[in-house]
């Protein structure tokens, strides 16, 4: 997924404030599913609903205004319950690398209650 850098992506320094990196994570992840036929919608009209459980991220170089950035999300892990994500965000011109991260998501019951993942899920994922 490809993100430009606007002003109000940005800090006082002129680079990306660091919390916003998370929001671009999110959005790759959720491009990624939707690219395996899963959308957040459906998998909440059938009962399965998730969260972030873990996050760590790297820091590694700063984006600024009027970069564009690559962000990928791509699925390390599945258990009977989580799905555990690396992902990177790179600098679209360069590639220098400016976030390295691992996410991990656990499955969640409407009442955020543990729940095993669902096969039909595992299977659009594989």
């Amino acid at each position: 997924m490809e993100k430009r850098i606007y002003y109000h992506d940005t800090d006082a320094g002129g680079v990306v404030y660091y919390g916003n990196y998370l929001k671009y994570l999110e959005e790759s992840r959720t491009e990624f599913l939707e690219k395996k036929g899963l959308s957040v919608t459906q998998m909440h009209r059938a009962g399965f609903f998730y969260a972030v459980r873990k996050c760590s991220l790297a820091y590694k170089s700063p984006a600024r205004y009027g970069d564009t950035v690559v962000c990928e999300a791509r699925l390390k892990e599945i258990t009977p319950a989580r799905l555990i994500f690396a992902q990177t965000i790179r600098d679209k011109s360069s590639g220098r690398l400016l976030v390295e991260a691992q996410v991990e998501l656990v499955g969640l019951t409407k009442d955020f209650k543990p729940q095993a993942i669902p096969e039909a899920v595992k299977v659009k994922l594989q």
